[in-house]
Formats: structure tokens, sequence, C-alpha cells
């Protein structure tokens, strides 16, 4: 197998600040990606009262990625806690639309945007 063909698997940089803990990605959020964004993600949330996901590096989403940030939006929201997405790539933002799931999320900042943290 070459390295072109080889998966890209997702990965998370946390940043925290007092009031948001920012969660970058950077790769594909598909099957066999999610349980592990779901795990890194739950475990900021009794600590965090805004958890933003920076999908600005994602190159790649299917359903069950779009399942695991729907999982994500309810785990927040029983928490008291508000989840929040940045940097949608033209693709993320249409599959959103087209599930009726962009007015359920909160999106902040576009690509190249300044966000207040």
């Amino acid at each position: 197998m070459s390295d072109a063909t080889a998966p890209c698997k997702l990965t998370m940089e946390v940043e925290r600040t007092s009031t948001t803990t920012l969660v970058k990605l950077h790769g594909k959020l598909v099957s066999g990606e999610g349980a592990s964004l779901y795990t890194c993600v739950s475990r900021l949330i009794p600590d965090s009262k805004r958890i933003v996901l920076d999908l600005g590096d994602v190159t790649q989403m299917d359903s069950l990625g779009l399942g695991t940030l729907v999982r994500l939006y309810v785990s927040c929201k029983a928490a008291g806690s508000s989840l929040e997405l940045m940097h949608l790539g033209k693709r993320i933002r249409e599959l959103l639309a087209l599930t009726n799931l962009l007015s359920v999320f909160t999106i902040i900042g576009e690509r190249g945007g300044m966000i207040r943290m």
C-alpha cells in the first residue's frame, strides 16, 4: 500500500482559556475516527462552559462523523455547556445544510476571520 492511499487519521489539538476550550481537528472525521473525538471532547465538558471545534483542517466528513458532532452537541447541552463549530469548509457546510443541522449548531468565524476566545 502506498502512502498516497493510506488513511489520514483524525488528530486533535486542545487549547484552553478561562472560559473556552478550542479543539482543532486535523484530517478526516469519518467512520472509525468519531469515537476518539467524542472521548476527547466529552472529557472536557465538565470543566468547559464553551467548547469550539475548529473544522478548518478537516478534509472529509461522513455520516458517522456528523453523528459524532450531534452526539457531542447533545452531551454539551445536557451539561449546560455550548458547542460551537468554526471554519466550516464548503463541503461540511453543505452536509450540515443538507441534513438540516446547519441551524442547530452555532457557527462562528469563517476562514480568515478573527475569533474571540
